[in-house]
């Protein structure tokens, strides 16, 4: 997609767009309201900026449409299919790490009480399981802090798809 195009697409299909990269109004709206952007980088540098910082309500709001890491997230959405295709990167993992990463959530869940949340973009089960075990040692104020980090870093990533993305809003197509 070309940013001329984002620029001059409606409000509703932006926020069609924008909405499952992360699902919080005040984020998306920011982004709507300062078009035009210049290049990418400059809508990309807004989208970090109005993820930073989150409100709790907005947290808890954007942790609710994530599945626990290693569930495959249901349903048809654009956010269900970006979600099981950041998981589904991890590949094929035995049963021993399935358990571990049923008890981790478990824990993480007990002691946080939300959704054990990172990007799953990049990384492996390993780094996960290991990332996980140790993010069990942080307080909840630490927790947050990377919570929110883990939630603009997917924002992002997703926001990187929609701009490599072949959608074109002048006829509703993809481009050939």
């Amino acid at each position: 997609m070309l940013i001329e195009e984002f620029n001059c697409a409606t409000d509703s299909q932006v926020e069609s767009l924008l909405r499952p990269c992360l699902d919080i109004d005040r984020w998306i709206y920011s982004i709507i309201y300062a078009r035009p952007y210049a290049t990418w980088m400059d809508l990309f540098e807004e989208a970090r900026n109005a993820a930073c910082p989150l409100t709790e309500s907005e947290l808890e709001d954007a942790l609710a449409a994530h599945p626990r890491i290693g569930e495959r997230m249901g349903g048809k959405s654009e956010e269900a299919r970006l979600s099981r295709s950041e998981q589904e990167r991890l590949g094929a993992y035995d049963q021993e790490a399935v358990e571990a990463l049923a008890r981790g959530n478990r824990a993480y869940e007990e002691k946080f009480d939300r959704v054990f949340l990172i990007r799953a973009a990049g990384r492996n089960v390993l780094e996960i399981l290991k990332a996980l075990d140790s993010r069990l040692s942080n307080s909840p104020d630490e927790e947050r802090f990377v919570v929110e980090s883990q939630l603009r870093e997917i924002a992002l990533l997703r926001l990187e798809g929609v701009a490599h993305s072949d959608k074109c809003f002048a006829d509703n197509n993809p481009r050939p």
